[in-house]
């Protein structure tokens, strides 16, 4: 049985197995805030998603991550679909994600109807990284 909900206080162990990139004071204002959900597979979370709101009016992916061997069973896609209805049922009207270009995560958001509009690149040194690739959907 398949079941997306907000994350919660008690998922922190599983979110942090998954994602290392969330500072540990964001994590409760995201459960506050329900800015993340928890894809669950037969009672076991197996993958996740959290936003926020860039310019404080477009739901953004921040990450969408589904666990090493769970991956490939479409529960990305799924996660992804839940969220957009969500925003839309808040009403919003588009969603933004965010990729480097050297991951395979573009493919994907291409896939799903997101479409390429803009790129940042940080050269600061000690903080560069490929150029990140922002895309765009209407939902």
């Amino acid at each position: 049985m398949e079941e997306i909900r907000y994350m919660r206080t008690e998922d922190k162990k599983f979110w942090y197995g998954l994602d290392r990139h969330l500072p540990e004071p964001e994590f409760a204002k995201k459960v506050r805030d329900r800015q993340g959900y928890i894809f669950m597979k037969d009672g076991c979370p197996v993958g996740l998603l959290r936003y926020n709101l860039f310019w404080d009016n477009t739901p953004f992916c921040t990450m969408l991550f589904i666990a090493p061997g769970c991956q490939g069973r479409g529960y990305g896609r799924k996660l992804m679909e839940y969220w957009e209805k969500d925003m839309k049922s808040q009403g919003y009207g588009m969603t933004l994600v965010s990729t480097r270009t050297d991951e395979e995560a573009q493919r994907f958001y291409r896939r799903i109807g997101y479409r390429d509009c803009g790129g940042l690149l940080i050269d600061i040194p000690g903080y560069e990284q490929p150029m990140e690739l922002f895309l765009i959907k209407p939902i």
